[in-house]
């Protein structure tokens, strides 16, 4: 079971067109993994393993058709897929982690991603969990509780996309769906040891639309960079709901995977200017720039020349909160986790003139960096500064800019200036914990950054949790 539960998509794919194994196996064996260990990590929010299989058995046919006849099957047709509690999926109810939710409505919609994964023929599996209303980088709340980081129980699976990171790391399912609007793909990704992409933004449509502002995307964690282009190629695909989304790009990502990076300009940043960085963090971080340097790119060490913008991605999210915070009744606002009121209660202590300043701010920064990006290919960045931490309940500490996103504060610059990035596992600590490489590449640079991470992946392959 554990060989079938740790094969990647691709590789899955490539056993279903030869008839070797079949999605009903697989599905088989990714809910008894489920069975096995979410009850200690606690990633799912939600099973449905009647719908998964019966899909499986769907899927199982088509493939028999393609063998025999030729029929045409999905691109991720037969494979195991979660969707993170924040996306709307028709028939579960998405709950945001929050107790504020009715579960007993219609859930009659998919948002665009969760269309676009069924039309592939992906078995979806469950929801995976989330803080509420996504409002943290760690994964806890007072619906679900803690998830927890397969590679050690104790310590945090990172947010707000924790679930997601968490299911895949542990072999539940080799594809999930997150977003990130603060690094809420990228930290729980380096966290957990596996490969988050966060594209431009647009890139991928959504709807309805984060309540957080242009900041979110919607974004892939697999177990390999191939795994995560396949999914882009249909989370990428149109969908009319998003007046946001940028036009359809038709190129295949998987095209240009394994070109490698020789003669790509890196403007390598171990600190972008202002960060403080965990020894071994740092150290594994330099050791993958050695392994960029001997793969052929020209690498630069060199910051790109702004100050933390910590206060602007905090303000504008703050304020995001006390918008979703003054919908709510006085009875739901009683249920609520205690660091999204302290969230909203910080965003309604903001004036107009304060957001639009934030805003000006928000734009002066994405402009630098688009005119920095002209002499660059990539940024390349630790993930986040710190290993995994302890797993602690919701409102274990003060909720301050600081506590929010202080510890990662080579994330959230990226959301600002809606630049695809990239965390990939370059390591391990002392303690046996993931350390993170982030690429970022310039706007609707996606399919580049997918190319860099490969040519490391190629010669660093990313490991699962040891059981």
């Amino acid at each position: 079971m554990n060989q079938i539960t740790r094969m990647r998509a691709a590789e899955l794919i490539s056993l279903y067109r030869s008839g070797a194994i079949s999605p009903v196996e697989v599905t088989q064996a990714v809910l008894s993994r489920i069975d096995a260990v979410d009850a200690m990590l606690n990633a799912f929010c939600l099973v449905d393993a009647e719908a998964a299989l019966h899909n499986a058995r769907l899927s199982e046919q088509r493939w028999q058709q393609h063998r025999h006849v030729g029929q045409p099957v999905g691109a991720l047709e037969g494979v195991p897929a979660s969707i993170k509690d924040l996306i709307l999926t028709r028939g579960w109810p998405t709950l945001r982690g929050s107790l504020t939710v009715d579960p007993n409505q219609p859930w009659e919609m998919d948002a665009p991603v969760v269309a676009r994964l069924r039309e592939a023929g992906a078995v979806l599996l469950g929801k995976t969990n989330t803080p509420e209303f996504g409002c943290k980088a760690e994964t806890n709340s007072p619906r679900t509780g803690i998830t927890r980081n397969p590679w050690n129980l104790t310590r945090t699976a990172g947010g707000s996309s924790g679930g997601a990171a968490a299911a895949v790391a542990a072999g539940m399912g080799p594809l999930a769906v997150g977003t990130d609007g603060a690094g809420s793909v990228r930290v729980p990704a380096a966290f957990c040891g596996n490969v988050g992409f966060k594209p431009s933004f647009g890139r991928v449509p959504a709807y309805p639309l984060s309540p957080f502002g242009s900041v979110a995307h919607l974004g892939p964690h697999t177990m390999s960079v191939t795994d995560a282009a396949l999914m882009m190629n249909v989370m990428k695909q149109a969908d009319a709901r998003d007046w946001t989304a940028l036009p359809f790009d038709p190129v295949d990502y998987t095209t240009t995977l394994n070109d490698g990076i020789q003669g790509l300009r890196i403007a390598y940043s171990p600190t972008l200017g202002y960060a403080q960085v965990h020894p071994e963090v740092a150290q594994a971080v330099e050791h993958a720039i050695h392994t960029l340097q001997d793969l052929g790119a020209h690498v630069e060490q060199l910051d790109p020349g702004f100050e933390d913008p910590l206060d602007i991605s905090t303000g504008l999210w703050f304020a995001g909160a006390w918008q979703v915070w003054s919908a709510l009744t006085s009875e739901q606002q009683a249920l609520t986790d205690p660091d999204f009121r302290a969230e909203a209660e910080q965003g309604a202590r903001l004036s107009v003139n304060d957001l639009h300043q934030l805003n000006m701010r928000r734009g002066l920064l994405g402009s630098h960096l688009r005119q920095f990006m002209q002499g660059f290919d990539l940024i390349v960045t630790p993930t986040v500064a710190v290993p995994a931490f302890e797993a602690m309940p919701a409102g274990h500490a003060p909720m301050t800019p600081q506590q929010m996103l202080g510890w990662t504060p080579f994330s959230y610059p990226f959301n600002l200036s809606q630049q695809p990035a990239i965390t990939i596992p370059c390591g391990l600590t002392s303690d046996g914990l993931p350390i993170g490489l982030q690429l970022v590449g310039p706007m609707f640079g996606d399919a580049m950054v997918l190319r860099a991470a490969r040519a490391y992946e190629a010669v660093h392959p990313l490991p699962y949790p040891q059981e």
